[in-house]
């Protein structure tokens, strides 16, 4: 299932409870900072991460198909450069 996690608009929101170290909670609370922007950006990024990572995974036969066959026949349209 694929998830719209990266739009740029205004996205819905969820809570949810997340157990988190008081030392790491107190310390970001006394710098003023808002814990659910950064764990959201925090999650936003490692997901992206994943997704690539599963990207990169699932078409590496197809990555793989297509660089042998660019070694062994050169580039399809080699004939037609102008230099």
């Amino acid at each position: 299932m694929k998830h719209e996690i990266l739009d740029a608009g205004k996205p819905k929101r969820r809570s949810v409870n997340l157990s988190l170290d008081t030392g790491i909670v107190a310390a970001a609370r006394e710098a003023g900072l808002n814990l659910s922007q950064i764990s959201e950006d925090a999650i936003r990024r490692a997901t992206k991460v994943e997704q690539e990572r599963r990207w990169r995974e699932q078409n590496r036969p197809a990555v793989d198909a297509w660089s042998r066959w660019y070694e062994q026949n050169g580039h399809p349209l080699e004939r037609h450069k102008a230099w």
